[in-house]
């Protein structure tokens, strides 16, 4: 009876902690794990080792394997964890070798592209191979973050050092890439694309400025006074009419009004918001609170925050797995 009893308490624990779909992952710097959340609970039913301060986390097309750039903490990281979602297993933690401080990470069209940002560039991770395959200099100081266009032509990055943002495009030679500096304000730090594809904005983390580049012209068209003391994390609301920003020493998210380019709402959030992740649906926003380590849960209609729930300490990067 006992040993019965012990398979059908087994039998249940492995049924809790499998990775629903969808799954919010969040990273905690702090005690560098990869924690997986049932979005519907708000409970974590798995945690994952990752390596020394995670910053930044993408997901596979298909929802099964997560990859986390180990930042480091006073040692510059080296490495990016490949985690397999559904055995809550790390499968490897590739080596960059002399590639220091990856943070950037963005998944497309089955590769990972990342930054390296004390050597100054972007690089390409092919985990079916699993080797770098590709390696591009962006010549920028402190290149941080890392998008790619939907049709994969353009690669995106805010160089914090430089005070510029890079737009890469795919030339019409093999492996010819054509590189177009554009200054902004005082450390762009969060970037993000409008939904059209027209416009990429991204937040300056010393000046309290927005800038919006026109992604036609090549130039910045406006600089928005969003008035943040260190802008962290920019995104935009899945209907395209709202940015979000998180200010990391203010405590705030700011909300701004895509068509008017005007403040429409500072939401107080505590210690250090962070990374910012708007809901499959549209309806919602996760905000990491660093500082007070926590979620915080923002309905995008009222402008308020909902609930607030632990995932560990420092939670900052996060990402949605959608198993296919």
């Amino acid at each position: 009876m006992k040993t019965m009893t012990g398979i059908l308490i087994a039998a249940a624990i492995a049924v809790q902690a499998q990775t629903p779909s969808p799954a919010l992952l969040v990273l905690n710097k702090e005690e560098a794990t990869l924690a997986i959340v049932d979005p519907e609970s708000r409970k974590v039913v798995g945690r994952v080792p990752t390596g020394e301060g995670p910053h930044e986390i993408a997901v596979s097309d298909d929802g099964k394997l997560a990859f986390v750039s180990n930042y480091g903490s006073r040692t510059p990281g080296s490495t990016i964890s490949v985690i397999d979602l559904t055995t809550q297993k790390e499968l490897r933690r590739l080596d960059l070798g002399v590639l220091s401080r990856p943070h950037g990470i963005y998944f497309a069209d089955g590769k990972l592209y990342f930054t390296a940002e004390v050597n100054k560039l972007i690089g390409r991770y092919d985990p079916a191979a699993n080797q770098i395959d590709w390696l591009l200099g962006t010549g920028q100081n402190s290149t941080h973050m890392v998008m790619v266009s939907k049709d994969l032509n353009t690669i995106f990055t805010a160089n914090i050092g430089s005070n510029s943002i890079s737009l890469i495009e795919r030339g019409s030679g093999p492996g010819a890439w054509n590189e177009t500096v554009i200054p902004v304000g005082k450390g762009p730090e969060g970037l993000d694309l409008s939904p059209d594809g027209k416009q990429l904005w991204t937040a300056h983390s010393q000046d309290g400025g927005v800038s919006i580049i026109d992604l036609a012209s090549k130039k910045v068209i406006a600089t928005i006074d969003a008035k943040t003391k260190r802008s962290n994390r920019i995104k935009f609301t899945i209907n395209g009419s709202r940015v979000l920003i998180s200010d990391l020493t203010g405590g705030e998210l700011v909300v701004l009004d895509v068509a008017t380019r005007k403040e429409v709402k500072r939401i107080p959030l505590g210690k250090a918001p962070e990374g910012i992740l708007i809901a499959p649906d549209g309806l919602r926003a996760y905000v990491a609170v660093s500082g007070d380590n926590n979620i915080a849960v923002i309905d995008l209609n009222l402008l308020d925050v909902l609930e607030r729930f632990g995932t560990g300490t420092g939670p900052d990067g996060m990402a949605w797995a959608v198993r296919k």
